[in-house]
């Protein structure tokens, strides 16, 4: 039993058993043809479908798929992880972070963020240079930008608070 959810709300309930597949308990009746790795032909109630995997992220069970050219985020979640959720524990594996620190000793050569900004995971926060190379350090999670703990042409240690959220 899968749960799916997309970004906008939308939930299902998916069980699939042998050749039949269920959704919210009904038959789900389709045709499927891959065309390449990640993209599919789908004819469902007498409609044609085009759709792609665009983005697959197996270790948080997110997924980026366009159909027909449109794009919708789904997460999925299976029996242990909807077991997890109802026990209160659907979150002990992510770690909220709180402060980025310099992974080594170098030179702050830019600072992307400011105090009060909301930034995404991944967004580039600072540029630090290292052994004559810039680095650039990029956001380990979703925050707002609490305070910078550094001045642009500032020398840092590893490990120092570069900022916190």
């Amino acid at each position: 039993m899968l749960q799916v959810k997309t970004a906008n709300g939308n939930t299902w309930q998916v069980d699939i058993k042998k050749e039949t597949i269920l959704v919210d308990n009904s038959i789900f009746s389709w045709d499927f043809v891959p065309l390449s790795p990640n993209r599919f032909h789908i004819i469902q109630n007498h409609q044609s479908y085009t759709a792609e995997v665009v983005k697959a992220d197996y270790t948080t069970k997110t997924f980026t798929i366009k159909i027909n050219g449109i794009s919708y985020e789904l997460a999925l979640q299976d029996r242990f992880d909807l077991l997890l959720d109802k026990l209160g524990m659907g979150q002990v594996n992510s770690k909220k972070i709180n402060e980025v620190k310099a992974p080594m000793p170098g030179l702050i050569l830019d600072i992307k963020v400011k105090v009060g900004q909301e930034v995404k995971k991944g967004d580039s926060i600072v540029i630090l240079e290292a052994m004559k190379m810039e680095n650039i350090l990029k956001s380990p999670g979703d925050g707002t930008v609490k305070a910078i703990k550094v001045a642009v042409r500032q020398n840092v240690e590893k490990n120092q608070v570069i900022l916190e959220f």
